[in-house]
């Protein structure tokens, strides 16, 4: 075996040479008997090393065992066996310690070395397995960011889609509620034509003050104008709200879009990174900061209920623009029927206050709708609450059972930790339902008082009616044709 880093090529290829024999005491004794007793104050002006020095590229060491004649040395080189030694020279070792010292350091180098190898082999080992596993990482995440993009592309494809569609129908519905203005506009003139003729009428004397047919057709004249505009003005409240709730799903379309454009951006920016792209840094403990605020699944399904509102609310336009014109044509084709009958019209002072009790009608309606759906969800929170309690009762149960686990079965385990994450879940929620709650009975508080305020107007409002009707008439002069009627100028 060839020992490499080293100046000399030694060979072990000998067997172990055994082991030293013991010599018995009366060679022991032949032996040291001209040897010179140890001083200790005279070691020290001995030389360190003896005056004769042998180079070592001419040894050539083997396992042999060793004799007289030791093979391993050239005769031309070899030492003089020296009987006697001069007085001032001391030998502190044998020459088979020696040996012995010299095949333990070659042991122990050899053992070294062999261990260095190992650990440079286990080195590269590792330093492959880091590079593999740094590039396997890096592109499982290259990967996903490559899919996210791709996801990211599909909803916005879909957004897009889905926006130009919301658009177009609220342009739609907007021109339907101009229409819808436009018509509730020109019944004003029929309207206060209708009550000046009856109150002309009631100027009249004598016999003349009889319930005629004209009477009758100029007071069934104003409850059909005053049924029409009431629809009218309930179709146009509906339309605004419509278009109020295209455009808040517009809107959001457009919020998201517009973050799905920066992601994209983002993410087509990280998708394209690598080692030797320039730009990149340490941000030492990003990794630690957890700024998500949703999960794949919430974030699909956001803008999946985003496109589903948006569609609802688009299905709803277009069944509102079918339905008001279905009014338009009706109510006009009503009044004109009436208006052949008779040749009266409502006056501007009982167009507005007809206006103002269809108004407070439908608020009152709706206020009362309002505070029953509101009475049930106080009892439906309520109701939550105290489910919700009982379910803290469980988990905090829970959590004082298992305090009480002996010694090392005190772990901090998934089921430790999710249970105390419910409980804090918990107390949040019974927060927040407490909170609504009390909004809640805050608001029904001021839907009373606010139907009560309701109520009383509307009986000023009859009232007023009711004087207007009788006291403010006059002649029809003209009448708008059923173009304007319609909305369509």
């Amino acid at each position: 075996m060839e020992l490499y880093g080293y100046p000399l090529k030694a060979k072990f290829n000998q067997p172990r040479p055994p082991p030293p024999k013991v010599l018995s005491a009366t060679n022991v004794a032949a032996g040291y008997k001209n040897r010179i007793p140890f001083h200790p104050s005279e070691s020290f002006n001995m030389p360190w090393m003896p005056n004769s020095y042998y180079k070592a590229a001419a040894l050539n060491p083997t396992l042999s065992p060793l004799t007289e004649s030791f093979p391993g040395l050239p005769p031309t080189k070899m030492i003089p066996f020296i009987s006697e030694r001069p007085s001032g020279v001391f030998t502190r070792h044998t020459l088979d310690d020696w040996h012995r010292s010299n095949m333990t350091n070659y042991k122990e180098s050899e053992t070294t070395r062999h261990n260095a190898e190992r650990l440079r082999a286990d080195l590269t080992r590792t330093i492959k397995d880091v590079y593999q596993q740094a590039k396997r990482t890096q592109g499982e995440s290259t990967k996903n960011l490559g899919e996210r993009i791709n996801d990211i592309e599909y909803w916005k494809s879909e957004l897009c889609i889905e926006l130009d569609a919301m658009i177009r129908e609220t342009n739609s519905l907007m021109d339907m509620q101009k229409r819808l203005e436009r018509a509730l506009a020109d019944t004003e003139g029929p309207f206060q034509v209708a009550h000046k003729c009856l109150l002309n009428r009631e100027k009249r004397m004598g016999i003349d003050l009889v319930n005629d047919d004209v009477e009758k057709q100029l007071v069934t004249e104003i409850k059909i104008i005053r049924s029409c505009r009431e629809r009218l003005q309930q179709c146009l409240d509906t339309v605004n709200a419509q278009i109020m709730c295209n455009k808040e799903a517009r809107q959001e379309l457009e919020k998201d879009l517009a973050d799905k454009q920066l992601g994209h951006h983002i993410d087509n920016k990280c998708y394209q990174l690598k080692n030797t792209s320039r730009g990149i840094h340490f941000f030492k403990g990003v990794e630690r900061m957890d700024a998500t605020v949703s999960v794949p699944e919430t974030w699909a399904r956001f803008t999946d209920n985003n496109i589903f509102r948006s569609q609802s609310a688009r299905a709803a336009s277009a069944k509102l623009r079918a339905s008001t014109e279905s009014l338009l044509m009706g109510t006009a084709d009503e009044m004109w029927r009436q208006f052949s009958k008779v040749n009266d019209a409502f006056t501007s002072r009982i167009t507005e206050i007809a206006n103002a009790k269809s108004k407070i009608q439908t608020h009152l309606a709706k206020t009362r709708q309002e505070i029953f759906q509101l009475e049930t969800k106080i009892q439906v929170i309520q109701k939550t609450i105290r489910d919700k309690e009982v379910q803290l009762k469980v988990a905090q149960t829970r959590l004082d059972e298992r305090s009480r686990r002996p010694n090392v079965e005190l772990c901090r385990d998934a089921a430790q930790l999710r249970l105390v994450q419910e409980v804090n879940e918990i107390n949040e929620t019974l927060r927040n339902l407490h909170q609504c709650l009390r909004a809640s009975e805050d608001m029904l508080q001021m839907l009373v008082r606010s139907k009560g305020v309701l109520e009383h107007d509307l009986v000023v409002k009859n009232n007023s009616l009711f004087i207007d009707q009788e006291r403010c008439m006059g002649m029809r002069k003209s009448y708008p044709s059923t173009v304007q009627i319609l909305g369509y100028v």
